[in-house]
């Protein structure tokens, strides 16, 4: 396939959702698959939800596993509502469930299951992602400890972080931060950055309203693009479709782009090209 008139690519862009659950949002990738550029490997745990993750993608391109991903052992499972995307490995933090308006519905734990969970490292035959975006309630970190294998090929990575812990044990976004930079991931944008208001003050009557308190976001990293000496070719031109189709990222495309050209990868000023028909991409 032709991508902006600049480069052939004919493999598939490998994508990971690990705690893929359709609650609200529209994945960022989704974009990819209905292109025909992705697979996608979707792990999620909880039952309830594998029937709605197979009613939004369909069969087409894309392998749906229900189990938990993490450490490889066996955890108490907190299962909350489906529809407040709460249930995790971690207890709900009782302080902070109070502290924002909402949350103690939101959080309230209707059983507690013993299950089993498995090492990403450990699972065979697996498509080693490019791309991965985890929403898994505070798993995140152990995710990407027990999986530096698996996740040795990733170009970028989607990842919840939080920046007051709803969970007993939950990392911070701080935690997160550090693992990511000293495996060689910096961070590019934030998809969303979440505030919420703090009980008991209520803005028109409606606690969703937010005040000024940070509560979550959704950020994306991406391996340094500092460092572009250290990915190939093929890489190269994944991280270009993932940031203009994915990310929005036309500044980070272009970069990537002059990348090319330095190596005589594609035509000589193929990134005035780009920018003079970005919007025609689609």
């Amino acid at each position: 396939m032709q991508i902006f008139d600049l480069f052939e690519f004919n493999t598939k862009i490998e994508l990971m959702d690990i705690g893929a659950a359709a609650i609200a949002e529209v994945p960022i990738y989704k974009t990819l698959l209905e292109k025909d550029l992705a697979h996608l490997t979707a792990f999620d745990g909880d039952e309830r939800q594998i029937g709605k993750i197979k009613d939004l993608y369909g069969p087409q391109n894309v392998s749906i596993h229900n189990k938990f991903v993490f450490d490889g052992k066996k955890h108490k499972l907190h299962v909350c509502d489906p529809a407040s995307g709460m249930t995790s490995l971690f207890k709900p933090k009782e302080k902070a469930l109070l502290f924002f308006n909402g949350f103690q519905r939101f959080g309230a734990v209707e059983k507690v299951e013993d299950i089993p969970t498995t090492r990403l490292d450990d699972i065979e035959n697996l498509n080693l992602p490019h791309f991965l975006k985890m929403d898994v309630q505070g798993a995140e970190l152990g995710i990407l400890e027990n999986g530096k294998i698996a996740l040795g090929q990733c170009l970028a990575m989607q990842l919840e972080v939080s920046y007051i812990a709803l969970y007993e044990g939950q990392p911070s976004f701080g935690d997160i931060d550090v693992h990511m930079r000293s495996n060689g991931f910096v961070p590019h944008c934030f998809l969303d950055l979440k505030r919420w208001s703090i009980a008991p003050t209520i803005f028109d009557n409606n606690f969703r309203i937010p005040g000024n308190q940070l509560l979550e976001s959704d950020i994306v990293y991406i391996k340094d693009p500092l460092e572009l000496a250290c990915l190939d070719e093929a890489q190269i031109q994944t991280l270009v479709i993932l940031s203009h189709y994915c990310f929005r990222s036309v500044d980070l495309c272009i970069w990537l782009l002059l990348e090319l050209e330095r190596r005589n990868l594609i035509k000589s000023e193929g990134h005035k090209h780009y920018l003079e028909h970005v919007n025609s991409f689609s």
